[in-house]
């Protein structure tokens, strides 16, 4: 299936609409620390409702630990500095989706060491700064998995 990889989330209750979208997508997620909140917040568990169990849910101590151990094919991160549209990609099983924290995105350092062809973006109004994260997350789960055909999906 595909890997969301969440950089240093903020906010409690996007995280835990991610875990639902997850858990209803079939997705693994992976929480790369520093995080925003305690995994038992309750805004955190409100928000994800009772799918926590349904996750597969992992934390890495660095980004580059979580490559490392996870191994992902092809690591696409999802920024309003992006150079290709999430939707010109031919998304793959394995792949994984990499977003930044809410309140300052994936770091330039980080962007300037990793692939243009690899950084998404999604189309906005000119004068738009951002999506909310869990929104932006369903948006391009939900395209990459329309192209997997929605495996393991149930009708």
């Amino acid at each position: 299936m595909l890997d969301i990889v969440l950089f240093e989330p903020e906010i409690p209750a996007n995280t835990g609409n991610i875990i639902r979208l997850c858990a209803n997508t079939g997705a693994h997620l992976h929480l790369i620390q520093p995080l925003g909140f305690d995994l038992d917040d309750k805004r955190l568990r409100r928000a994800g409702l009772d799918y926590h169990e349904w996750v597969n849910i992992r934390q890495y101590g660095s980004l580059h630990d979580y490559v490392e151990k996870a191994k992902p094919q092809r690591l696409f991160a999802l920024t309003t500095k992006g150079h290709t549209g999430y939707s010109e990609v031919r998304y793959k099983a394995g792949d994984a989706l990499l977003f930044g924290p809410e309140t300052r995105g994936l770091p330039a350092g980080f962007l300037s060491q990793h692939s243009t062809a690899l950084q998404l973006y999604l189309p906005m109004s000119k004068e738009s700064r951002s999506l909310n994260l869990s929104n932006t997350v369903a948006i391009v789960l939900y395209e990459a998995w329309k192209q997997l055909n929605f495996v393991d999906a149930a009708r």
